[in-house]
């Protein structure tokens, strides 16, 4: 069987994963994955070096010599269709607004007009890999849900990305879902995390990972934290998990690491909820992406 390649890229707010994927088999090709931090708010030209140099990284060490596409998994409010990107607002990518990205990268790496290059959401591209990476999952229906800077969503129907229709909230998204006093993302984010914990006491941290580390030695209010996430987390997602008649949900994102300290109050308010819904925990959020993004691309 000939073999297909294709340049798949998890991007968010400070990192860039990028791998070489098999599209035929879904696999990643061997010594290809390659990682770079960065910060999204500097000027475009800048972030644009960290990204070229992490695709040709990762393209060097495959060892490939030829691929087919690029497909990429990208954070929202985005033009997925033609590449354009309107975040704005969200302490990142403050100098990307308006821009089209699909036209940096072909500038960037010099390709044809006709080489695809491909923009998907990042909390699709995650349940997307996640399908792939289990076929029993592609007879499903599955939510699955991404925990970070942000709070992303996707729903997918027998492995088919749903996002219109009154099975799901507007766009497939329940990050702006009206909640309490603001919007699901307020209380179910890092900045959420931050914001409680500066409320409960009177600290500042700087990140879910600092509130994480102080979890794990045992600060109450910490832990508090946590566990109030996961009763805001199930208020906003049970009313979407009934609708959709999800059979799995699947929770991923930075935060999923997380989960010792608020999966076990989310399991309680689904189950006093009757809902027989299947809880999982990505066991590698990065992977899923970049097979979900070059699905896309994917050779039956």
């Amino acid at each position: 069987m000939n073999k297909e390649y294709a340049v798949g890229l998890d991007i968010g707010g400070t990192h860039i994963t990028a791998a070489v994927i098999d599209i035929v088999n879904m696999k990643v090709v061997d010594f290809s994955l390659h990682k770079e931090s960065f910060d999204s708010n500097m000027p475009v030209e800048e972030v644009m070096d960290i990204w070229e140099q992490a695709i040709r990284t990762s393209f060097r060490n495959s060892k490939v010599e030829k691929t087919t596409g690029l497909a990429i998994c990208m954070p929202g409010p985005f033009d997925y269709t033609n590449g354009v990107c309107w975040i704005k607002g969200q302490s990142k990518y403050e100098h990307f607004y308006g821009l089209n990205v699909r036209d940096l990268f072909q500038d960037k790496l010099n390709l044809s007009s006709d080489f695809p290059i491909l923009f998907e959401n990042d909390a699709v591209c995650f349940g997307k890999g996640e399908v792939f990476k289990d076929s029993d999952n592609l007879s499903k229906k599955v939510m699955a849900i991404t925990l970070g800077t942000g709070l992303g969503a996707c729903f997918i129907d027998k492995g088919e990305s749903i996002s219109t229709g009154n099975l799901v909230p507007k766009d497939g998204e329940i990050y702006d879902l009206p909640y309490k006093e603001g919007i699901a993302e307020d209380y179910v984010s890092a900045r959420g995390l931050i914001a409680g914990y500066f409320a409960l006491s009177g600290k500042k941290i700087n990140n879910g990972l600092a509130l994480f580390n102080l979890a794990k030695t045992g600060d109450t209010m910490a832990v508090k934290v946590f566990e109030t996430m996961g009763e805001d987390l199930a208020a906003i997602v049970l009313p979407w998990l009934e609708k959709f008649s999800a059979d799995s949900f699947i929770i991923g994102g930075k935060i999923a690491n997380a989960s010792e300290f608020f999966l076990p109050v989310f399991n309680n308010k689904i189950k006093e909820a009757g809902s027989n819904v299947t809880v999982s925990i990505s066991t590698d959020n990065e992977i899923a992406a970049l097979l979900g993004a070059t699905s896309m691309l994917y050779i039956a």
